[in-house]
């Protein structure tokens, strides 16, 4: 059963209210905004996940409550995760939400997966 924190993303929903290409969609344990298509922000858990992309990512893993995002072991090299002591205020959400769509402009989209036919 997938659980996250409908708080956070209902904070999410509010905060991307007013972009144009905004999806929801149930993934990585729990639920990702994509904007423009594209992999943006998710909440997993009680953590956001958030795709910035390489450069910003190994900067900001200094910051409080910022990790790399492992994935079977591997670095995500484009995503950090990071814990309600990052994002607990408007500020600190704002800062992670603007990082995620100055990235979103430049990430490649995922391939579309081609439907089974029965």
């Amino acid at each position: 059963m997938r659980q996250y924190n409908e708080q956070l993303a209902d904070r999410l929903r509010e905060a991307l209210a007013d972009l144009p290409q905004v999806e929801e969609k149930v993934m990585f344990s729990g639920v990702s905004f994509l904007v423009n298509g594209k992999m943006c922000i998710n909440v997993s858990h009680d953590e956001l996940m958030c795709r910035i992309g390489r450069q910003e990512a190994e900067k900001c893993v200094e910051e409080n409550g910022c990790r790399q995002m492992m994935m079977r072991g591997k670095p995500m090299r484009d995503f950090v995760m990071v814990s309600e002591e990052g994002y607990r205020t408007k500020k600190q959400l704002d800062h992670w939400i603007n990082l995620c769509l100055a990235f979103n402009k430049q990430a490649k989209a995922s391939p579309k997966k081609k439907k089974k036919t029965e």
